[in-house]
């Protein structure tokens, strides 16, 4: 089953670095066969170029801006600077100031700069957001349907946070997020607080949307007993669900996670 989970990996890491490259993911499957961890450290190699450019011009300023009032650089960062150069600059700024400047900031303009950002750059910031700031922009991408942003974040900040945004996605939604997630060791903290009712629904959610490999590769990061309790409340009530998650699995060569 290993090959098989290693596939699944590559798939999703291939997702996310075409998102990164600006390609379509169809032109990199040739990648399928490279391993997952390969591909991780190119998207890495790529994202820190292009965070890591300028970083002198834009430490000073940085500098400059720290005598000017939030407010006016609430007005720079959607007049002036942009999504892209304030996801930059982002990183750089102290926490609690730029807390106070995402604070005042509309959330179509803040999930413009999400997709821009690298939230290992601008943890300090990400962890202090409240939930409310982070349920807003949470929907905002989830109307965009921007699953890969949405995932970047859920393993790049406390429990707390990612749990206010996955709360304002359905199944389906959370599966496209699950898939992409960088840090999964944290689907399991995750997960575990969901009700039943809700861990039945990814199966159905998988079944429904063809999402199988989103539900294995979830199914594969979780401990025993939480992977057991996934599978019996999604699969054990439904026979015919439970036989087209066997064929599914047969089919990616997984078939152990429903054991």
């Amino acid at each position: 089953m290993t090959e098989a989970l290693d596939r699944l990996a590559a798939r999703a890491e291939i997702v996310k670095l075409a998102r990164v490259l600006g390609e379509s993911e169809q032109r990199l499957e040739f990648l399928l066969t490279v391993p997952a961890a390969d591909i991780r450290t190119l998207r890495d190699q790529a994202t820190e170029a292009l965070h890591g450019a300028h970083q002198p011009v834009l430490r000073k300023l940085v500098s400059a801006s720290g005598i000017i009032p939030v407010p006016v650089l609430v007005t720079l960062a959607q007049k002036a600077f942009g999504p892209m150069l304030s996801a930059r600059l982002a990183g750089l700024l102290e926490g609690e100031r730029g807390v106070a400047i995402a604070l005042k900031l509309p959330a179509p303009f803040l999930a413009d700069v999400a997709a821009e950002l690298d939230p290992r750059r601008a943890g300090h910031i990400l962890a202090e957001l409240p939930p409310d700031t982070v349920a807003e922009v949470s929907r905002e991408l989830r109307r965009r349907e921007d699953w890969i942003t949405l995932g970047r974040f859920v393993g790049g900040v406390p429990a707390e946070i990612a749990e206010a945004g996955l709360a304002e996605l359905n199944e389906r939604q959370v599966l496209e997020v699950a898939f992409v997630v960088d840090d999964k060791s944290s689907l399991s903290t995750l997960v575990s607080r969901q009700p039943t009712e809700r861990c039945a629904a990814y199966a159905h959610a998988a079944d429904e949307y063809d999402l199988w490999h989103a539900l294995f590769d979830l199914l594969a990061h979780l401990d025993d007993e939480l992977r057991a309790r996934l599978v019996a409340a999604g699969l054990d009530e439904d026979p015919e669900l439970r036989s087209r998650a066997h064929e599914a699995a047969a089919d990616l060569g997984v078939e152990s996670l429903l054991a």
